[in-house]
């Protein structure tokens, strides 16, 4: 006879424990309740804004958050009075300081008005998840490229389930949700999956990364923890700004 028979279906339940068909149907409402582990208030943000257990990393104030990806000095990218930093073009890549896991993150960005370059020359940006997993920043509106390298795209493995941007010169929205893989022994037994919703719409639905992202060859597995949270300078005057960057870790 199971021991689980004599416990309380509700903290079998709450254990995430498997109660078998055997066991006697529930015949009151409370049987099949919990009431802990209670979760955690959180004051939600407004319009975008961070919510009260997030980590603001970018609010418009300033880069002390960021540093350069080349030699790890100060960021150098443009601060804008409107709350924003533009790529300062040819300076490098920037990354945070702090490195992050498992996360929610919530990052906004827009290409320039006017209109300059086609294809991946045209506002091409990224965001590199743990500094490894690229999610597309590009403006693709009547811009024809690679699907599996078009604006949020998981670049070269995962074509985005639409094209959501907002027109050219206005501020997207990405929320998005990365679950790390995980490593043993020097190998990978678990992927980690990336989860993208743009201005409101899902692109990216719980994929599995396959390894890194680069623009030639396949994705490799190189074992690591946490990582940084990187925004790419591709070096062609891009101009792609960003704001109001936070993360909760999960």
């Amino acid at each position: 006879m199971s021991v689980l028979r004599f416990a309380p279906l509700a903290i079998c339940l709450s254990m995430g424990l498997y109660v078998s068909a055997q066991e006697v149907e529930p015949t009151k409402p409370e049987q099949t309740e919990f009431y802990e582990p209670v979760p955690p208030k959180v004051r939600p943000g407004n319009n975008g804004s961070a919510p009260s257990d997030a980590i603001v990393l970018f609010d418009g104030s300033n880069l002390d958050n960021w540093i350069s990806s080349r030699d790890s000095t100060a960021a150098n990218w443009t601060l804008n009075k409107d709350g924003s930093m533009t790529v300062n073009n040819r300076t490098g890549d920037i990354q945070t300081k702090q490195n992050f896991g498992s996360m929610q993150l919530h990052i906004e960005w827009k290409s320039p008005a006017e209109v300059q370059g086609k294809g991946q020359s045209r506002a091409n940006s990224g965001i590199f998840i743990s500094g490894l997993y690229e999610v597309q920043v590009l403006d693709n509106n009547d811009n024809y490229t690679y699907v599996n390298g078009q604006v949020g795209s998981i670049y070269k493995q995962h074509t985005p389930l639409a094209m959501a941007s907002v027109p050219t010169g206005q501020w997207n929205t990405f929320d998005i949700i990365y679950h790390a893989p995980i490593f043993e022994k020097g190998q990978k037994v678990k992927s980690g999956t990336l989860t993208v919703i743009q201005n409101g719409v899902l692109i990216q639905d719980h994929v599995e990364i396959k390894g890194t992202t680069p623009y030639i060859g396949w994705p490799k597995n190189p074992v690591h923890g946490k990582g940084p949270l990187k925004l790419q300078d591709h070096g062609d005057n891009s101009r792609v700004s960003y704001r109001n960057i936070w993360v909760r870790e999960l």
